[in-house]
Order: C-alpha cells, then structure tokens, then sequence
C-alpha cells in the first residue's frame, strides 16, 4: 500500500512539473499557444519528450536547455537576459523613463513659464516701484498648496 501511494505521489509530482515546463515552451507548429494548450502533433511528442526526460532524472534547466538546443530560443517564453536581448528586456523602462521626464519637463515649464514672463513684461517697461509690486503679485503664480516643489526643481 505505501509503494503504491509513492508511486502515485511520484506519478503526481513528475505531472506536475511536466505542466509547468509546457505552460512555458512555445508550440513550434502554432506559435502563440504553449505546447500544454496545443493539440498540434509536435506538442503532444514534446509533452511526452518532458515527461521522459522528467523520469529520467533531469532538472527542469537541463530539459529547457535541451529544448533551446533542439528547437532555438524562440522555443521559450522567456529568452535570456544578454547582449542580444538586453533592448528587448530594457525598451519599456527606456519608453516610461522618457515619457516621464517629458511630462515631467512639461510641468514644470507651465510652472515657471507665467513667472518668467511677468519678470520679462516688468524688465521692459519703466514703471514705478507700486507699480512693479502690482504687476508681480498679479503674473506671478501663487505657491502650490499642498504638494511641495522637490528640491531638484527650484531655482
């Protein structure tokens, strides 16, 4: 009775990483479905290849190792972190860090644009001092409330 449990147990382990190395290897027939959701022939003959390659006592890196040789990266759902692929991995951050610095430019230009001009319409003009003081307390914008200016943008 105990072999029996083991090897049900055995039986269960062995499927469950079987599942999670296909939910991880792309169908070579279909392209977008992993060889798990794939009923293409090449995936059943892969699902069985994992299975054996299981039992035979093999770690999950040396099976998708195998895979990556027999059949070239684009096998895996996850391709590696190198030279060749660091653009592929880093473009997002690159596209949100430049998207963020643009808006965050933008901002803080709207900020400082009002009082620049109201500097340049008074540095223009002769005016009397009360006159000067009306001016810049009328085009010069009132401190944002709440939110504080981060050091890095004060002048």
């Amino acid at each position: 009775m105990a072999s029996e449990d083991d090897a049900v147990k055995k039986a269960m382990i062995v499927d469950a990483r079987a599942r999670n190395i296909s939910h991880n290897v792309r169908c070579t027939e279909c392209g977008s479905q992993s060889i798990e959701d794939s009923q293409a022939d090449i995936a059943i003959l892969l699902r069985k290849l994992i299975r054996d390659e299981i039992r035979a006592g093999k770690s999950d890196k040396e099976i998708f190792k195998k895979l990556e040789d027999d059949f070239g990266e684009t096998v895996l759902y996850t391709p590696k972190f190198d030279m060749q692929t660091a653009a592929l991995w880093l473009s997002p951050v690159l596209v949100a860090a430049v998207a963020a610095g643009g808006w965050a430019y933008k901002k803080h230009k709207q900020k400082t644009n009002v009082h620049i001009m109201a500097l340049d319409l008074v540095r223009g003009v002769s005016l009397t001092p009360k006159e000067k003081e009306t001016m810049l307390d009328i085009l010069t914008p009132p401190p944002s409330q709440g939110a504080r200016t981060p050091f890095w943008w004060r002048r």
